[in-house]
């Protein structure tokens, strides 16, 4: 995995102090790779080998006398067909890009470091020879270097031969491990081999150029596994986030903003403060379609404000309008009333009685009190024009027959004297409940000049007392919030305990045996089953009303410690806690500036900080991943302090650790392990730790510079595999080098 400790040329900052942007790059299609026309020089030379540096990340294809790589593709290859075209196409490396259902139907020819589909290895051998400009129809006429992992399966070696040999005609093939290759082009003789690549890491000791493949340690860490992490990172850190994210981008973000922190504890309990963030948080920032609002002009908006003055003003005077007409309806009907009540002294009683009935009432008394109430409120309403408060004042009532025996009245009295009883027992309730309510005012009053009084002789003790009122509200808030939250989850236990209610309300209850022809539904006749609906609402109204109680007793809580505790300052607040700028979360989901959800770039943004150093630490801790393995620190020391019971030779390779691979190239990763390895070796040990010149080419120039240095001397004969051998010996036959794998 190529990692580049460049940033992205595409970013964007105002002068106004935003904060950059970061753009994530995608692999484009640039057009085809170009077909060399050198060929000519090259063909029918067996002393020009052709170098294959065979990695799950990158394939490199080249001559060995080239002083780089011709070629450099990913190793996938995608067949789709055309329904428009009617064709089937065949495409390889970068040229499976081309378009969206290329890509989509893309496969790698490795899983993990080992070749797990040799249809596309063939389609990848054929786009390289191609590419080289071999048009030998005898086969490819030259001699392969090919690289491959530690330890690499014999099937997989022998699939490889069997089809160089066979399909190609190759002539020799050299099998050498990727990693000793580039030790050898470094100039590397006795020292410790850390190759960390796109699937693993190795440690390989090589003692006089020759690797101990006994002692080799494999962790199954690499650049994919980090961008797997990454993105599991992500999807729990942005669970909706707007976008779809490909791992192309996701390999971007690994490459160009991660990197190896030289103390990560230290460093990663200070990340998220504010003061720093700034500079540390880095914001990706995703494609986006911008929704476009009409932007108005000043004139059009001052013409749209006077439009809803004006509608304002009709309203007020629609509003004056029926306001005034039902003054003068009541005031109607308030004088048809008087005069109905005047008119009866004049008339019999049945008459009168019968001119009341006519008009909804049932005696006098109705009358007169309907006559109040339109007095009271057409006085009312006046008032209010006016602008003149009053105070309400219920008038006494009197009931002057309940004294009166029932021997003593006919129907109609009796009737009254029920009516007045029932008045009589609402006046009282009235009364009762004022009393009680003056009664409360009173009892607070005393408790507050009782609280007044225990704070100015026990400041101290009050000031306790209230702070634990406080704690104990915020923990009742807390619990209320995260019983909401649970309900929201639907494998939490309040959600399970929610569902089986339900599904016992839903049951058919079996035990219950139903008669025939009886299939009527009872539910509800039980007070069992209201119980049950009790207990899986969600959200009622009673526990709406005591989060705002609650609510309301904090904030006077806090009012009194703000007024009298000088610990107590606006920072500790529970409002200004919540308030972004305190907010881990949020410095941790939107950086140290405030967020729009309304806005679209800001919603299609990703924020890199703690991830930035967690992602290449899990190769020194495993178990941050879940990975069941020891860390590089761990395998290094154990393998030098347990394994070699030489000293000198323990010394000579102290002296010599090299790092290869794109995994190494992270900042900070030679100068982490370093200082890691010199805390655990001992005392004065003569530690020496380098890095390649280019972890990621070396090993195809190491390749070319073997081969080119060897080829037709004794050497590579001893080392190569020959057509011949092939034919003789088998596929699975192998030759063991200093730079190869051994037979196993």
């Amino acid at each position: 995995m190529a990692l580049t400790a460049t940033e992205p040329a595409t970013d964007s900052a105002s002068s106004n102090g935003s904060q950059k942007l970061y753009h994530v790059l995608e692999p484009k299609f640039n057009g085809e790779l170009p077909q060399s026309t050198d060929y000519a020089k090259f063909k029918g030379r067996s002393d020009a080998a052709i170098v294959i540096d065979n990695g799950s990340w990158n394939t490199r294809v080249g001559w060995s006398t080239d002083a780089a790589p011709r070629l450099t593709f990913p190793p996938i290859c995608s067949r789709y067909r055309d329904r428009k075209l009617g064709r089937t196409f065949t495409l390889v490396g970068y040229d499976a890009y081309a378009d969206s259902n290329s890509r989509t139907a893309a496969k790698n020819a490795f899983d993990i470091d080992v070749i797990s589909n040799f249809d596309v290895m063939e389609n990848i051998l054929d786009y390289s020879f191609l590419k080289l400009g071999i048009d030998n129809e005898n086969g490819i006429g030259h001699p392969i270097v090919l690289t491959e992992t530690l330890c690499n399966p014999n099937y997989t070696r022998k699939t490889m031969s069997e089809l160089l040999f066979e399909a190609y005609n190759a002539p020799s093939i050299l099998y050498g491990i990727d990693s000793l290759f580039s030790y050898h082009y470094n100039g590397g003789m006795t020292g410790l081999v850390l190759s960390s690549s796109n699937s693993t890491t190795h440690l390989i000791p090589v003692v006089n150029s020759k690797g101990v493949m006994s002692m080799a340690t494999r962790l199954n860490w690499g650049g994919s596994q980090a961008v797997e992490f990454l993105t599991k990172l992500l999807a729990l850190k942005y669970p909706g986030f707007p976008s779809k994210v490909y791992q192309p981008q996701l390999e971007s973000l690994v490459q160009e903003h991660c990197y190896v922190a030289q103390e990560y504890k230290a460093e990663m309990s200070g990340y998220l403060e504010m003061g720093s963030l700034d500079d540390r948080d880095r914001v990706i920032q995703f494609p986006y379609t911008e929704i476009i609002k009409e932007q108005k002009t000043e004139e059009e908006l001052a013409k749209i404000a006077e439009r809803r003055k004006e509608s304002g003003r009709r309203l007020q005077e629609q509003a004056a309008k029926m306001r005034l007409e039902k003054l003068k309806k009541k005031e109607e009907e308030l004088a048809y009333y008087q005069h109905l009540l005047e008119k009866g002294k004049n008339e019999t009683k049945k008459n009168y009685s019968r001119m009341l009935e006519n008009d909804g009432f049932r005696d006098e008394g109705q009358l007169e009190k309907r006559i109040k109430e339109l007095e009271k409120s057409i006085r009312r309403s006046r008032n209010k024009d006016l602008g003149i408060e009053e105070e309400e004042e219920e008038e006494v009532p009197s009931f002057p027959l309940l004294d009166v025996a029932d021997e003593n009245l006919d129907e109609d009295g009796i009737k009254q004297k029920r009516a007045q009883k029932l008045l009589k027992a609402n006046y009282e309730a009235r009364q009762r409940v004022r009393a009680e309510k003056e009664k409360e005012r009173e009892r607070l009053r005393l408790e507050a000049e009782k609280e007044e009084e225990r704070r100015t002789n026990d400041l101290e003790g009050w000031i306790s007392e209230k702070r634990s009122m406080r704690e104990g509200l915020l923990a009742k808030l807390k619990e209320r919030e995260q019983k909401k939250t649970q309900l929201s989850d639907r494998k939490s236990l309040a959600s399970l305990n929610r569902m089986k209610a339900i599904a016992h309300l839903a049951s058919d209850e079996p035990t219950r045996k139903r008669r025939r022809g009886n299939d009527e539904d009872t539910f509800g006749a039980d007070d069992d089953d209201w119980a049950i609906y009790r207990d899986i609402a969600a959200v009622n109204e009673e526990e709406e009303e005591e989060d705002e109680e609650m609510q309301t007793e904090l904030k006077n809580l806090e009012a009194q410690l703000l007024r009298h505790d000088p610990d107590f300052t606006e920072e500790s607040l529970q409002a200004n806690k919540s308030d972004w700028r305190n907010s881990l979360i949020h410095a941790f989901l939107r950086g140290a500036r405030p967020f729009d959800p309304e806005n679209q770039a800001e919603a299609n943004q990703m924020h890199l900080n703690v991830e930035r150093i967690r992602v290449p630490e899990v190769i020194f801790e495993p178990n941050m991943a879940g990975v069941d393995q020891a860390g590089i620190v761990e395998i290094t020391t154990e393998m030098l302090l347990n394994r070699f019971t030489d000293s000198k030779q323990r010394e000579m390779i102290y002296r010599d650790v090299f790092l290869t691979g794109g995994y190494t190239m992270f900042q900070g990763f030679e100068e982490r392990l370093r200082t890691a390895l010199t805390s655990v070796l001992p005392f004065e040990s003569p530690l020496a730790v380098r890095t390649a010149k280019d972890p990621v080419l070396d090993a195809w120039k190491g390749a070319a510079l073997w081969s080119k240095t060897n080829i037709g001397q004794p050497a590579w004969k001893g080392a190569a595999i020959s057509k011949a051998e092939y034919a003789e010996k088998g596929s699975d036959y192998i030759k063991e080098h200093n730079l190869g794998n051994v037979m196993s």
